[in-house]
């Protein structure tokens, strides 16, 4: 599984809780693929959210 250009097996993406922290190197507002085996299988844009300091992707 590829998010951004952060590598990660399923087996782990499939242990992520809420307030998990992936690493990525891309900054806010920047568009980012998600591949799955080099297959894009969705595509959204990196968020922070100022309420909270936090990040979302939606897709």
């Amino acid at each position: 599984m590829e998010v951004g250009r952060t590598q990660m097996l399923i087996s782990d993406l499939l242990e992520l809780e809420e307030q998990s922290i992936i690493e990525l190197d891309s900054m806010v507002g920047q568009p980012l693929d998600i591949r799955a085996n080099d297959l894009l299988v969705a595509r959204g844009k990196l968020l922070l959210l100022m309420k909270n300091l936090q990040y979302a992707l939606p897709i």
